[in-house]
């Protein structure tokens, strides 16, 4: 019998947990256990509407226990500090200050990230001064503090937004550009949008980079490209930007930042909502004499290493430097996915100011990339349990992505891009002149987008929670 330990139970986590449990159906009696920091599973994708005050956080979540349950998979609710790959262990703290170890024979880490708010002083909503969407309770907080505003606007007042990354390498652009666009169409829809300024922060070395190093789609003959759409969508939209752009401090009135070129700016605010960057969850890893060797399984910000192909400058980083199987060199039954694998390097160019300070966005590995990686994950443990070798892969530079960016909620009238790129990574090895085959990309904006994010939030709720036919869902 064979014992699986995942660690986490996001997009890749979760789902990585019910492709094992099927998988190993009927091919003896093994082990799945998920232990996960929290009950709940959320569906991260809808707590920008979450934010706006147009959904309640409790629709983006279901309770795990009953699905684990159902499929025979054990679920501890706690947090992972420490694994013992040598020992075959990790230990799990509980809230209540008590802990335990549990033993695998196989192990996935997929953790998703840390928010990293105190890289920059001041960013945050526990600690500092700005809103975040990053999480159920954070995007419910948000809410509140944006209807507060919308009260003031409906007094006559006047007030300044403030909405993108809160750090020079920060990721999820896309998530701040859904809410940057549903903030400016929900103030339209309540007819305040001449009493505010609203102003999109971001450290993209392009607008419209979005942290993939953008994208360039053909129509007929013609070639445009999300800078082109970004760029359009916020001239309509009478939003002003600032890229290259790191955010050094926050107070309670002021943005206070560093460019490219080296210029120290000040922007203030009365509503602001940034994105972190991120850092894996701490988690020590131990060998069998006491030493911590975290240094030797992850890199520095704490990511574990897989099979990818580290150390290469981003100007010699290609295809096929990018992981596949997803398992950890040094320890082959260690797995990882979604945002806990540490990448072979960004997907967009990074850059320095004159003054040293890095600016660039660092790669997103989140949404279907992460479902993606958890699913090859978990398949490769059921086929190292059956004895073989892991044959399934799941590369960024073989596979595609798709983001679906809710611009405006509604049935009628509603408004998203739909982003489709193929591969996520660029492969100049496979594609020469783009590194992306243009014919598998498209960025289009429009209200079918628009009914295609919603029929996404319940679908993937259905399937997550492995209801009849699950398995057709994609």
């Amino acid at each position: 019998m064979a014992k699986v330990v995942i660690v986490g139970a996001g997009f890749a986590g979760h789902y990585g947990a019910l492709i094992l449990q099927d998988a190993l159906k009927g091919k003896g009696d093994h082990e799945i256990t998920v232990i996960n920091r929290h009950p709940k599973f959320t569906y991260i994708p809808s707590l920008v509407w979450v934010g706006v005050g147009q959904m309640k956080a409790e629709k983006t979540q279901f309770d795990l226990k009953p699905v684990y349950d159902k499929l025979g998979i054990n679920f501890i609710v706690g947090s992972v500090t420490e694994v013992y790959p040598d020992d075959q262990k990790v230990k799990v703290e509980f809230k209540d200050g008590g802990s335990k170890e549990v033993e695998y024979d196989y192990l996935m880490i997929a953790t998703g990230p840390y928010l990293n708010f105190e890289a920059t002083e001041g960013l945050g909503p526990e600690k500092g001064h700005t809103s975040s969407i990053c999480s159920p309770p954070h995007a419910t907080e948000t809410a509140s503090k944006y209807l507060e505003l919308v009260s003031r606007l409906e007094k006559g007042d006047r007030a300044k937004i403030v909405i993108g990354m809160g750090h020079g390498t920060a990721t999820c652009q896309g998530a701040a550009f859904e809410y940057i666009c549903n903030v400016h169409n929900d103030l339209v829809d309540r007819g305040l949008r001449d009493k505010v300024d609203i102003l999109w922060l971001s450290n993209e070395p392009k607008l419209g980079d979005f942290g993939i190093d953008g994208l360039e789609a053909k129509r007929g003959s013609l070639i445009y490209t999300s800078e082109m759409m970004a760029e359009g969508l916020f001239y309509d939209y009478g939003i002003d930007y600032e890229i290259q752009t790191h955010v050094r401090k926050i107070d309670e009135k002021k943005i206070y930042t560093e460019n490219l070129e080296g210029e120290f700016k000040e922007f203030e605010y009365d509503f602001a909502m940034l994105i972190p960057p991120f850092k894996a969850q701490p988690i020590k890893y131990i060998d069998k004499d006491g030493n911590d060797i975290t240094s030797e399984i992850c890199n520095p910000a704490g990511f574990v290493k897989v099979d990818a192909n580290y150390g290469k400058p981003y100007e010699e980083l290609d295809g096929p430097d990018w992981p596949k199987t997803y398992q950890n060199p040094k320890y082959k039954n260690i797995f990882a996915a979604g945002i806990a694998f540490a990448p072979p390097g960004p997907l967009s160019k990074p850059s320095k100011s004159p003054n040293g300070t890095l600016i660039g966005p660092a790669p997103p590995r989140t949404g279907y990339t992460a479902e993606l990686s958890g699913k090859a994950a978990a398949l490769n443990i059921a086929e190292m349990i059956q004895g073989n070798d892991p044959i399934h892969t799941a590369s960024m530079a073989e596979t595609p992505g798709l983001c679906v960016a809710s611009m405006k909620n509604k049935i009628f009238g509603g408004m998203a891009a739909t982003i489709a790129i193929y591969p996520v990574a660029r492969n100049y090895a496979e594609y020469p002149e783009y590194g992306r085959d243009l014919d598998m990309c498209a960025a289009e904006i429009g209200m079918a987008g628009a009914w295609f994010k919603l029929a996404l939030h319940y679908a993937f709720l259905y399937k997550l929670q492995a209801k009849p036919f699950w398995k057709l869902i994609p």
